[in-house]
């Protein structure tokens, strides 16, 4: 097996010679096909020759010029290697952000209901498993392991905020929302490397996914949840996206629903200027950003 020497975080300005995946191929750019290319410390665009055919989930070893862009003159494809060198991954260690969210947990969710259903999953040790490697998003925000509890965390701290400013008459549901909002994404893609959709994924998506579990979990807990808990938690989640356009079922029209929206969506949204700042110089315009629908000016 071959072992890597450098990662992307490591890579200075200029000549350089690195192994990384092939994760998406964007568009033609002249002679150039621009490429996404990943190692476990991140992502980088890179321009290679059209005549190099690529396909995503090959691992090759380039020499080009880096300035924020990866200017690629040759490419070798390796057979043998370790995928977790080249899979993404979440910067903090996945176990503190655990501990993070489990301390808003502590604070926000103290109803019996609200603790079992709570405790039917992130006391589960194969949910557990799932959970801390899960993704985000296959590209559109914390695509990248770990990407999943980080983006949760987030969400739960802007909600617990919003419904502290905003005095929410329901803020543990809010905040179990928040917790619970995205945990059908375990089963909607595949992060095994190259990140996708699964079967599943592509056929129903996280919402869909998401309430059956709850479903699932309340079938299996078998205990007198109130009506109205239940609706309100399954309301959340089916409405997190906000409006029909944007992928929710519903469109929010709760209180708690309302709130985890706006704390999912500015969560997503930074995560995705961050990784856009990346990749460009300061002081300078992005490339054109399909989610934001705009170019950036950082």
């Amino acid at each position: 097996m071959t072992d890597k020497k450098s990662y992307l975080k490591d890579l200075k300005d200029g000549s350089v010679k690195i192994s990384l995946m092939v994760n998406k191929k964007l568009y033609k750019d002249g002679n150039k096909m621009l490429y996404l290319l990943s190692d476990k410390s991140g992502y980088i665009n890179a321009k290679i020759p059209v005549k190099v055919k690529l396909e995503p989930g090959q691992v090759i070893e380039i020499e080009g010029v880096k300035d924020y862009v990866l200017d690629v003159f040759q490419v070798k494809i390796i057979e043998d290697y370790n995928i977790d060198d080249y899979l993404a991954t979440v910067n903090r260690n996945i176990d503190e952000i655990m501990e993070d969210i489990e301390a808003i947990s502590r604070e926000c969710i103290t109803s019996p209901q609200g603790k079992m259903l709570d405790d039917y999953f992130f006391k589960d040790e194969k949910f557990l498993e799932k959970f801390k490697r899960g993704i985000g998003g296959v590209s559109m925000h914390h695509n990248y392991i770990g990407g999943l509890a980080e983006h949760t965390f987030g969400v739960m701290y802007l909600t617990k905020i919003l419904c502290d400013i905003y005095d929410c008459r329901r803020r543990e549901i809010a905040v179990l929302s928040a917790k619970l909002h995205d945990i059908g994404k375990i089963y909607e893609m595949d992060y095994s490397g190259p990140f996708k959709y699964t079967l599943e994924g592509e056929l129903e998506g996280h919402i869909v996914i998401g309430v059956q579990m709850i479903d699932r979990g309340i079938m299996d807990l078998n205990i007198p949840f109130s009506e109205e808990f239940v609706t309100r938690i399954k309301g959340c989640i089916t409405q997190h996206h906000g409006k029909l356009e944007y992928g929710s079922p519903k469109k929010a029209n709760m209180e708690e629903s309302i709130i985890l929206n706006f704390a999912d969506t500015v969560d997503a949204t930074l995560n995705k200027i961050n990784q856009v700042k990346e990749e460009t110089k300061e002081g300078t315009w992005s490339v054109y950003d399909k989610k934001m629908e705009t170019k950036l000016y950082l």
